[in-house]
């Protein structure tokens, strides 16, 4: 649905990156394009990284140089690395479970003169919200910076941008602090997030530097919850996406099928 959803909205063509295990690569190589790669995180991660049989079902990946790695953590690492691999100078994350439902004009939304939006919710987070507290700590001490003040800024959304040239040079300061190379550092971090990891430098490392414009709209309309939606919930969810939003992404682990909301996005007003 995304890849679909990304022909059908995004506007100008852009290069689009999957990254997927090395056993799915198979079924999803039928998607590839001119326009659209697959790649395995096997083929992005370093050697001394690797899947074992034996923890397949409980996605822990076996490491060589620091602690046994969760699924999680091997998701965001991909994510910071794969700028090693490709060319293109802004990268765009978007997870699976998102589909856009109206047009996206990268360049109007994303653009401004010779900066690169930045989503940046300010003063949102409570120091009681999930892991966010243990996650401003561990990057405090990686990056070597203040401990954030609460309520902090948020930089986890649907639809999130960085600058190539930025994370290399996260990697860098990785590296200086912790004499040793940036993904043994990542991997030995028990919590952490990559988006509040670049947020944070970019805040309080690069600053006016960075060259980026922040803007703090939430431009996916999104399901976050676990719990199941009946019908007529559903149908009110979708209903409630905001003018300036161009996507929507319903949560997998809420278990609800695609097909039950695929054919909804057709009663959302094109704006």
């Amino acid at each position: 649905m995304l890849c679909h959803s990304i022909d059908k909205f995004i506007f100008p063509v852009v290069q689009h990156y999957i990254i997927v295990d090395q056993k799915d690569l198979k079924l999803f190589k039928q998607l590839e394009s001119s326009t659209r790669e697959i790649i395995t995180k096997e083929s992005i991660l370093p050697w001394w990284i690797k899947r074992l049989p034996i923890f397949t079902q409980k996605n822990i990946w076996l490491s060589l140089k620091t602690v046994p790695l969760r699924g999680w953590l091997i998701q965001q690492l991909t994510k910071m690395a794969i700028a090693q691999y490709i060319q293109e100078d802004v990268l765009i994350f978007i997870d699976s479970d998102v589909a856009f439902v109206r047009p996206f004009d990268l360049q109007k939304s994303l653009v401004q003169g010779e900066k690169i939006r930045f989503f940046q919710e300010l003063n949102s987070i409570p120091q009681d919200l999930g892991q966010f507290y243990q996650w401003f700590q561990t990057i405090s001490q990686l990056l070597q910076v203040p401990m954030t003040n609460f309520p902090a800024h948020n930089y986890v959304c649907q639809i999130v941008t960085w600058k190539r040239d930025n994370v290399f040079k996260l990697y860098e300061t990785l590296e200086k602090h912790s004499n040793r190379h940036w993904i043994e550092t990542f991997c030995n971090c028990w919590n952490i997030s990559e988006y509040v990891l670049y947020g944070v430098f970019v805040d309080q490392v690069l600053g006016d530097q960075s060259g980026h414009f922040y803007d703090q709209a939430q431009i996916c309309h999104h399901y976050w919850r676990e719990e199941f939606l009946s019908s007529e919930d559903l149908k009110r969810f979708i209903l409630e996406i905001e003018p300036y939003q161009v996507a929507v992404m319903i949560s997998a682990k809420a278990n609800i099928s695609i097909s039950q909301y695929e054919n909804l996005f057709q009663l959302i007003p094109q704006i």
